[in-house]
């Protein structure tokens, strides 16, 4: 009887799977292969954590999207803050002002995401002009979380930080100048924060704390906060 148990649970749980594989949209099935271009769905998250534990899919899932990137090698160059092998961002779908960013292959996947997905359409949504520049405060620093001794995610080249946006009509929106405006512009990056809080594990904004007035944190460490 314990055998039969055990055959009929194999064949439910193969059955669900093949289920998931063959009727479930990719985007929301976390049995397929990450794909950045895809619409956003229920696995997109998921998708972008694994990636962390796999740099080789992730790097191929990179250059599917037509992101360009240098690998940059191991170093100690800042002692306090040695690096693993990184990749250094060459060219995405919108040109970043802060260059050379140099991050974790999952934190480029995600930044990508971002970007593809909220930033690029809900630009054209709110102000009917493509967005022509992402402006940050750049990736890779070595220095601790303020006010505290723990190494903050920009000192594993794992965190961005986002201080604005310019649109091809020229109009330029700052999380400094525009956060809390109850206008286009603070509507814009109201929505581009929450919809980051889906994609990274840690989406800080100036609601956080007087250090991220000017700017979004994002990064893809292992803590989770949406703030």
């Amino acid at each position: 009887m314990r055998r039969w148990r055990l055959i009929l649970l194999t064949i439910a749980v193969l059955g669900v799977a093949y289920l998931l594989h063959r009727f479930v949209p990719s985007q929301h099935n976390p049995l397929r292969p990450p794909d950045l271009n895809e619409p956003l769905g229920l696995a997109t998250y998921g998708k972008l954590t694994e990636l962390k534990y796999n740099e080789k899919i992730c790097r191929q899932v990179l250059l599917d999207a037509g992101v360009e990137f240098e690998v940059r090698v191991a170093d100690g160059a800042e002692p306090r803050c040695p690096l693993p092998e990184t990749l250094q961002l060459k060219r995405s779908l919108t040109p970043y002002r802060g260059a050379p960013l140099r991050m974790t292959c999952h934190q480029m996947a995600a930044l990508y995401t971002w970007e593809r997905h909220v930033l690029r359409p809900q630009a054209e949504k709110i102000f009917d002009s493509p967005l022509r520049q992402i402006q940050t405060y750049g990736s890779f620093s070595c220095r601790n979380i303020a006010g505290t001794r723990t190494r903050s995610q920009h000192s594993f080249a794992n965190a961005i930080d986002i201080s604005g946006f310019v649109l091809e009509d020229g109009t330029e929106i700052r999380v400094r100048d525009h956060w809390r405006e109850r206008s286009n512009k603070g509507k814009y990056l109201s929505r581009v924060h929450r919809r980051a809080c889906h994609l990274f594990s840690v989406t800080l904004g100036p609601d956080y704390d007087a250090a991220h007035a000017d700017h979004f944190h994002l990064d893809m460490g292992h803590a989770e906060t949406c703030r």
